[in-house]
């Protein structure tokens, strides 16, 4: 039997621990619940640390090293180590929303509601007013950003379908981001439809698939939350081992959504990165001191005043950190140029290579996930690297371990495009004007990476 053989069979056997162990796994997502509430509400009440404070005697600051430091960016690595078992396992508002919807109204999904551009502009607002309200530097801000998208989502579970998780499904704002990373997972739980359909033998009960996925016909990881609940299903479902390259290059434009490259480009890429570069870009800079001129030549002064509210713009006063008026439209105005421009170069250049190289548009965008993956495990390390510095720590390997991270995230792409463009064996001309778009495309994304972490 072969390495591969026995290492699927303790995969399979896992997975059906899984289902039989449903109760324990329920258990676990309520002590999840518990610990998320108090790191959330009880920060939220206590007194601004001062600039004295240290993580491990400080409330306030352990807890934003919790969820800004480990909490997200381990979140993320998760998902592309093991797909979304962190959605069907551990997260607390899909736990809270599947619960509410227990007791709640349980109408039908309107069609307004299963929109696919929701998860989308869920992500680019929640991430741009995140910026706006220093969600990172604040519990304030944490409580009001994610304490909100918690309610939202038990909201969402009263009006809508018993014991299902529509918040998940349909409007979470890392569910598309999710969904994109979950395709780089070496395992996933797989289904065999020809055998679903010739099990006649006895079954289980059917599983309660919370996020209303079609089982038998589920292909991939990407939407599927590896709950476990369907493992074993009919003989036909299994977790096993898969090349993590397999979901992307076997991707059609049916399994691919405008909305996947959409997200992928412009949010996870373009967005994403002028939302972590912004504080230290010389861009950001000339570009609010170019605004400050033209107002100050005009007479308009009162957007240069800093009396915003804290849950609209940055206001902490006491610790001499307030953004003005002109502060939050220049996040605003370079964040956005951010996505436009970099999300925008990328399409164009992949819509070229797409032609060039004769492959679907949509399936060729996913082979930029890798370096998206890693921009924004980056970009969130960043600020528990930030942290720990303020502890005393010195972490000279961060730079190199960030050069080397980038390099294989971008060589991954790369190694995933020419594979894929390798689909057209009859026109090598063509395959390597299409892969020198692929290169300007993930340079140009290395290059943003470069600027943050070595050339500004």
């Amino acid at each position: 039997m072969s390495g591969l053989s026995l290492g699927n069979r303790w995969l399979a056997r896992l997975g059906d621990g899984m289902r039989r162990h449903g109760a324990a796994i329920r258990a676990m997502q309520w002590a999840v619940v518990l610990f998320y509430a108090v790191l959330l509400v009880i920060p939220a009440w206590l007194p601004l640390p001062d600039s004295q404070a240290r993580m491990l005697d400080n409330l306030t600051l352990f807890a934003q090293f919790l969820f800004w430091g480990l909490w997200w960016p381990f979140v993320l690595l998760s998902i592309v180590l093991f797909g979304r078992l962190w959605c069907g396992v551990l997260c607390p508002e899909g736990s809270l929303s599947e619960w509410a919807s227990r007791h709640g109204r349980g109408l039908g999904v309107p069609r307004w509601l299963r929109w696919g551009g929701w998860p989308t502009l869920a992500f680019c607002l929640t991430t741009l007013y995140g910026q706006l309200i220093s969600v990172y530097d604040y519990a304030q801000a944490a409580l009001l950003i994610l304490g909100g998208s918690t309610v939202a989502a038990v909201a969402v579970g009263l009006m809508f379908v018993r014991g299902k998780r529509i918040w998940c499904r349909y409007l979470c704002p890392v569910s598309g981001v999710f969904a994109l990373l979950a395709r780089l997972a070496p395992v996933h739980f797989a289904v065999d439809e020809q055998r679903w359909l010739a099990n006649t033998a006895p079954r289980l009960p059917p599983p309660n698939c919370a996020p209303l996925l079609d089982i038998r016909r589920m292909r991939g990881a990407s939407d599927c939350h590896a709950c476990g609940r369907c493992s074993g299903q009919r003989g036909a479902v299994q977790l096993i081992a898969r090349s993590s390259n397999a979901e992307i290059l076997d991707a059609d434009p049916r399994s691919v959504s405008l909305w996947d490259a959409r997200l992928l480009l412009f949010g996870v890429i373009g967005l994403a990165m002028g939302a972590f570069q912004w504080t230290v870009s010389p861009w950001f800079i000339a570009l609010k001191q170019a605004l400050a001129q033209w107002l100050v030549e005009h007479d308009v002064l009162w957007p240069l005043d800093d009396n915003a509210p804290w849950w609209l713009l940055t206001h902490y006063p006491q610790l001499n950190d307030s953004f003005s008026w002109l502060d939050g439209a220049s996040i605003v105005l370079y964040l956005g140029l951010s996505a436009l421009l970099l999300g925008g170069g990328l399409m164009l250049l992949l819509r070229l290579a797409a032609r060039l190289g004769r492959q679907p548009y949509l399936a060729l965008a996913l082979t930029l996930t890798p370096v998206g993956a890693a921009g924004l495990f980056l970009g969130l390390s960043a600020t528990t690297v930030k942290l720990l510095r303020y502890e005393g720590l010195i972490l000279a390997w961060v730079q190199p371990a960030r050069a080397l991270l980038l390099l294989a995230a971008i060589a991954w792409c790369l190694a995933l495009g020419w594979k894929r463009l390798g689909r057209d064996p009859a026109a090598p001309t063509r395959r390597l004007a299409a892969m020198a778009c692929l290169i300007a495309a993930n340079g140009g994304v290395g290059l943003g990476w470069w600027l943050q972490f070595w050339g500004w």
